[in-house]
């Protein structure tokens, strides 16, 4: 069946994955990527993609209500991945993210009501849980951010959940581990690691850099999402919990990456933790893998092997991010104090 399918945010880390899966997998979908391209958007994500008759991509802002009124009148599903979605960040500043996770969520709603869009899957995060509570969270935990980026999340989340109780809009949200992979801004911790580590810069490592989370290749969530995507009416309103199970601290990972890239230890630079720092991410995938029997195919060793050579690979891609982008350059210089 031919369906048009709306990705926001599609030119960023996850949504310019998710777009280019979609196209592989279903090559009769029209895929529609809207995207503001801010410091994180890059439309070298998706240079690959221009030349895909059943690609198109629209430049805007999910805040605005008539540019999103006139995408939406041609869709039939939406995949909403556009977010502000650097936790240091929003403590920096959390108006974008108030405007854009929350109130950008909200116009995409209404449009999707007005037009009676067929799904609206919402790319939530397990950020919105806050701490893991001794186990991993599951979907029917409390939902305890500890940061406003977390916060803005969490706000939109439950905004999506009401359209669905309130209007029966068709909804489904996911809330997924921390993901890596090709394509991810280096201001991350993976990606900053791995390109610092190819500077021989410092890897700066918040408090004991013993924080935990759990990881997932970006390509096991995005077949994930295409599962939630074309799930059954019965899971409408629910929220389904992505994780590979396989979780590590910040400290393990400079591990892998330094020995990766054949770099020494002393590379590690300890810094002072950050306010509200969450001591451990963990979610648990059950829910997802009995009802739509999806699971990770992607092991860490082998993802992040995988994801530390594409970055050595692509060493143009991140440079003209790490030595052109002021964004990226003022950001590191007033968050790290030049470190």
């Amino acid at each position: 069946m031919n369906k048009t399918i709306l990705v926001t945010g599609g030119a960023g880390f996850i949504g310019s994955n998710f777009a280019r899966y979609l196209l592989v997998k279903h090559p009769q979908y029209k895929v529609i990527v809207l995207d503001a391209l801010t410091y994180a958007g890059n439309p070298e994500n998706i240079a690959d993609l221009s030349a895909n008759k059943n690609f198109e991509f629209a430049k805007g802002d999910i805040r605005d209500k008539g540019f999103v009124d006139s995408l939406m009148s041609r869709c039939d599903n939406v995949v909403h991945f556009a977010a502000e979605t650097h936790v240091d960040r929003s403590i920096m500043n959390a108006d974008s993210f108030i405007t854009t996770d929350v109130y950008g969520t909200y116009i995409l709603l209404e449009a999707a009501k007005k037009y009676a869009v067929k799904k609206f899957v919402h790319i939530s995060t397990d950020e919105v849980y806050g701490e893991a509570p001794g186990r991993p969270s599951d979907e029917e935990d409390a939902l305890y951010p500890k940061s406003p980026y977390a916060a803005s999340k969490a706000g939109a989340d439950r905004l999506v959940y009401s359209y669905f109780t309130t209007y029966g809009m068709p909804v489904v949200i996911s809330r997924c581990a921390n993901n890596y992979g090709p394509y991810q801004y280096p201001e991350k911790l993976i990606p900053l690691f791995a390109t610092n580590a190819m500077e021989d810069k410092p890897l700066p490592v918040y408090g004991t850099g013993k924080n935990t989370r759990t990881w997932i290749h970006v390509q096991d969530h995005c077949e994930a999402v295409d599962r939630l995507l074309h799930c059954e009416e019965k899971h409408h309103g629910e929220a389904f919990n992505i994780s590979s199970r396989e979780e590590y601290g910040v400290l393990e990972i400079a591990d892998v990456i330094l020995k990766t890239l054949g770099k020494p230890k002393t590379l590690i630079k300890h810094i002072q933790d950050r306010p509200g720092h969450v001591v451990r991410h963990a979610v648990d995938p059950s829910k997802i893998e009995k009802a739509l029997g999806w699971k990770s195919k992607i092991s860490f060793e082998d993802g992040i092997r995988e994801t530390i050579l594409w970055y050595k690979d692509n060493i143009s891609w991140w440079k003209n991010i790490k030595e052109k982008q002021s964004d990226y350059k003022e950001f590191q210089k007033s968050w790290y104090k030049g470190g």
